[in-house]
């Protein structure tokens, strides 16, 4: 049976700094509910911390969001009919949802100061008691409230939370309750009228009509109080019905602590630098406390989109595991038709990334190499370095590659070689095999060992693409002058 309501999921952003790939996962995994559910995503951007937010960030978190591939049915470039989406253009529904709450009683003015905040909580933490608010300024009688002011004290808004467990039925986690005593009462709005996130973020929910909130276990703890905040949202009339809850697992990284914003590894841009696919991203991310099934890691987005439940996410930690994410990174540059894979590998063959004159790259030469690229990549920027050599005027002069490979007589070996690759047919890369192969077995070596030689002296490396495949793009001419070269240089 079709759910009564539309599924209504959002992602909600703050603008600070590069996205991580924590709250990739968090969008991912909303962007996912919604199409499942042909539901709606509403896309909005907590931007009311003018000192963090920026709109660098903020053009920033667009063009990730593109690149990826998420499409969203109301936000920012589309609009919809319950903008702006931009919590900074809002400020005065916020205002009199706030005025609202305290005329209710639901909220009021508190006028303890910080140090009087700071100096209960200590003594509240040595005598063993929950240390968050006291209540205080609960109950002042307009006496009170004019003594304060007279003193020059200002205020901050509080709600004031029910003297009740509030029990709730997180998606991904199940039953949970939270008892009076560790819900305390908490500010909705700064003392300079600014509203916190407290306030703004279940206001703009209840405007907007979010049906499932779906966000990292780090919010977990401010949830019984969006409860309660619903509560007297809908005593109200602003809001219609209290949303589910599902929290998220934390990504572990290094030395299994929560990934930081701060750590390199969690940055997207050091991934879309790097030359990781979306596709291939968001397969791995996806996989951060979401499984398609027991035996098969590799999906498309349209194969998880298919599957994805929320009810399947793990509560447990995931850990953030950089070889696995380059290994499914490295399949979906496999599945890749190759001529989209000649198009993705564009950018990291021009500058700044290519170590070549722009005026020596050849196109045909590339797409002649390019099925051989492709399966040997982890990302796309290994690309460069691995066809460098056909559009170099010489090799590239690594001497570690040069040590571990001109071993023993390398001399005597490349003369040999070059005698035969001279010989043999250019249009077979089997004919150049076996013309390296016959030239070590006259020296007494295997074919391991007798190409190392052959591929150093023309490409530098002692690791690259397939090399029969490599000698013949690079053609008879310019792969006899390299190994005369370096016949030269161990002559010297």
């Amino acid at each position: 049976m079709a759910n009564a309501t539309p599924v209504r999921v959002r992602f909600c952003p703050s603008p600070t700094g590069n996205p991580h790939v924590g709250l990739i996962r968090t969008a991912l995994f909303n962007w996912a509910y919604a199409r499942h559910n042909k539901g709606s995503l509403v896309f909005r951007i907590e931007d009311t911390d003018a000192a963090r937010d920026s709109e660098e960030s903020y053009q920033q978190l667009l063009d990730s969001f593109h690149w990826l591939g998420f499409d969203w049915d109301e936000g920012p470039e589309v609009g919809g009919p319950h903008a702006p989406y931009r919590q900074s253009q809002r400020m005065d529904i916020y205002k009199d949802v706030a005025d609202k709450l305290l005329a209710a009683g639901h909220a009021y003015h508190c006028y303890c100061t910080t140090e009087e905040l700071d100096a209960r909580r200590e003594a509240a933490r040595q005598a063993g008691r929950p240390s968050g608010y006291d209540g205080t300024c609960r109950e002042l009688t307009a006496e009170q409230k004019a003594a304060y002011e007279a003193e020059g004290r200002t205020s901050i808004v509080r709600f004031r939370m029910p003297d009740e467990p509030i029990t709730f039925t997180d998606l991904v986690r199940g039953e949970l309750t939270f008892t009076p005593e560790n819900v305390p009462d908490y500010g909705i709005v700064r003392a300079n009228g600014a509203p916190l996130y407290t306030l703004v973020n279940p206001i703009d929910d209840a405007l907007m009509r979010i049906t499932h909130v779906l966000r990292g276990e780090d919010l977990l703890s401010s949830t019984p109080r969006q409860i309660a905040l619903y509560k007297a949202l809908i005593e109200l009339g602003v809001a219609k019905e209290i949303p589910a809850f599902g929290h998220l697992p934390y990504v572990m990284g290094e030395g299994n602590k929560k990934l930081s914003k701060r750590d390199p590894q969690a940055s997207l841009n050091l991934y879309r630098d790097r030359g990781f696919l979306p596709e291939g991203l968001l397969n791995y991310l996806a996989l951060l406390g979401w499984s398609f099934s027991a035996d098969q890691d590799i999906f498309s987005v349209s194969e998880l989109i298919e599957k994805f439940d929320i009810a399947d996410v793990n509560a447990n930690p995931a850990r953030f595991d950089l070889k696995k994410a380059e290994a499914i990174n490295a399949d979906h540059i496999r599945q890749l038709d190759v001529k989209d894979f000649i198009a993705a590998c564009e950018p990291w063959l021009k500058p700044p990334h290519a170590n070549w004159a722009p005026e020596d790259f050849d196109q045909a030469a590339w797409e002649a190499i390019a099925p051989h690229a492709q399966t040997r990549l982890t990302v796309l920027s290994d690309i460069t370095a691995n066809v460098d050599f056909l559009f170099l005027k010489e090799p590239v002069e690594d001497e570690a590659s040069w040590t571990k490979a001109m071993k023993g007589d390398p001399a005597a070996l490349l003369t040999t070689a070059r005698a035969k690759l001279a010989d043999a047919d250019w249009t077979s890369p089997e004919s150049l095999k076996e013309a390296v192969l016959a030239a070590g077995e006259e020296h007494g070596l295997k074919l391991g060992k007798a190409q190392a030689p052959v591929r150093v002296a023309v490409t530098g490396r002692t690791v690259g693409l397939p090399l029969f495949e490599s000698l013949e793009v690079l053609g008879k001419e310019r792969t006899l002058q390299r190994i005369d070269a370096a016949l030269a240089k161990l002559a010297g």
